[in-house]
């Protein structure tokens, strides 16, 4: 795909935008389900840009093959168990988080 100079400065802002943050300081935010979990198999930055595009294609097949869900009770029971740390970017109203590996530290 090639990637017009629009998209890659919005590419960039929102790279600059992704935080590293504990399961505890979003868990209102999945209070008010606007958690969204991207598997680990996926670029979190890319799929915060094909939102920001409103590319539903994109979603549509990330959708049906489980790579993008709204968090669920029993994802966010096993992130608070063990306080994980996750990568986040806000497209609103969206939180988009990714957790990241044990042993990426």
């Amino acid at each position: 795909m090639i990637e017009s100079k629009g998209h890659a400065e919005l590419r960039a802002t929102l790279n600059g935008e992704t935080g590293k943050l504990a399961w505890r300081e979003l868990q209102s935010h999945y209070a008010r389900g606007v958690v969204i979990e991207v598997a680990g198999n996926l670029d979190l930055v890319e799929v915060a840009l094909r939102l920001t595009l409103d590319d539903k294609a994109a979603f549509e097949t990330w959708l049906r093959a489980g790579e993008v869900s709204r968090a669920d009770d029993m994802q966010a029971q096993q992130w608070a168990a063990r306080d994980a740390q996750l990568w986040a970017v806000v497209v609103a109203p969206w939180i988009l988080v990714q957790e990241i590996a044990a042993d990426s530290d």
